[in-house]
C-alpha cells in the first residue's frame, strides 16, 4: 500500500456521522424529525443531515442575524414580499437583496483582479468539475493562521484536488455570531503561495467569510486567484464534520457578470 493510499484510508476511518444539532444558537432552526403529527400540523422539517447520515449540508442557512462582511449588525433584512396572498395577490412572490459574498459563497477571479472582471471571468465561467468530486476535510492547528509552515504540517498528499480546511472559526462558532470578527483564521500570503506551488489543490474551502486572514486579505486572494485555476469556497458549515474523505458537491448560481455567488454545498460520505 502506497503512503498516499494509507493516509487516505486512515482518514476515511475517522469519518463518522453528525449527531449534534447544527444550529444550537439560532432559535427555530434546530434539527427536527418528521412525525405523523408534524405532517398533520404542517410543521416544516429543517435538516442538516440526509440519507441516513450520509449527506451533510455544509452551507449556512441565510438569516437576518448571520454575519456580513464589515457589519456589526449582521446581514439584516434581505427578503421582502411585495406580492402577498394575504394582501390579495394570487401567489406569494418574494424578492431577495444581499451581497454576493454573503454566507456560504464562492469567489471568481474578477473578485480581486479588475482586468479579469472586465474580461468576464465571473461565477458563470467557473469549472463545475473542480467544485464536484472527492474532497479531503482537514483539521487545521488551532493556534495559528494557515501559514506555509501550517500547510507543510498538514501533509496533504499530491493528487488531492479539493480540500476543506476546518479551523478555530468553527470552534468559535463565528458564522453564528452577528458581529463580523476580524480575528478569524485564514490563509496568510505565504500559506497561499505554498499551497499554489506545492500541491495540486484546485478547490479551497474554509469556515468563515474569507479564505484569507484579515491581515493578508488582498495579498492572499491575489495569490489564489491569479492563475484562474483555484476556486475559493467560503463560509462553510463544518460544525459536525469529522476530518476525512468525502464527495463534495457545490453549485453556484449562474450570475452573469458577478464575481461572487451564494453556493449550496453538500458532503457525501
Amino acid at each position: 500500500m502506497s503512503k498516499t493510499t494509507l493516509i487516505c484510508f486512515l482518514l476515511l476511518l475517522t469519518t463518522i456521522s453528525a449527531t449534534t444539532p447544527a444550529y444550537p444558537t439560532i432559535p427555530g432552526t434546530e434539527e427536527t424529525t418528521a412525525t405523523a403529527s408534524d405532517q398533520h400540523n404542517l410543521n416544516p422539517v429543517r435538516r442538516e443531515v440526509y440519507g441516513d447520515g450520509r449527506i451533510f449540508d455544509i452551507s449556512h442557512r441565510y438569516t437576518t442575524n448571520m454575519p456580513s462582511w464589515g457589519s456589526d449588525d449582521g446581514l439584516g433584512q434581505f427578503l421582502s414580499l411585495p406580492a402577498s396572498m394575504k394582501n390579495g395577490s394570487h401567489a406569494n412572490n418574494s424578492e431577495m437583496k444581499l451581497p454576493c459574498h454573503t454566507g456560504t459563497h464562492v469567489d471568481a477571479p474578477g473578485h480581486v483582479y479588475d482586468h479579469y472582471f472586465d474580461a468576464g471571468f465571473d461565477v458563470d465561467t467557473l469549472d463545475l468539475e473542480v467544485l464536484n468530486g472527492p474532497a479531503l476535510v482537514v483539521d487545521v492547528p488551532r493556534d495559528s493562521n494557515i501559514t506555509a509552515e501550517v500547510m507543510k504540517s498538514l501533509h496533504i498528499p499530491k493528487g488531492v484536488r479539493r480540500v476543506i480546511f476546518k479551523t478555530l472559526n468553527t470552534d468559535r462558532q463565528l458564522m453564528f455570531k452577528r458581529q463580523f470578527d476580524t480575528s478569524y483564521v485564514g490563509f496568510t500570503k505565504d500559506g497561499a503561495q505554498w499551497l499554489v506551488e506545492n500541491t495540486d489543490i484546485k478547490m479551497v474551502g474554509i469556515d468563515y467569510l474569507s479564505v484569507a486572514a484579515y491581515s493578508d486579505l488582498i495579498p492572499s486572494h491575489l495569490v489564489f486567484l491569479e492563475g484562474r485555476e483555484i476556486i475559493l469556497v467560503e463560509g462553510l458549515k463544518l460544525d459536525d464534520i469529522q476530518p476525512g474523505i468525502y464527495s463534495v458537491h457545490c453549485l453556484p448560481l449562474r450570475l452573469l457578470g458577478a464575481e461572487g455567488s451564494p453556493i449550496r454545498c453538500i458532503l457525501i460520505k
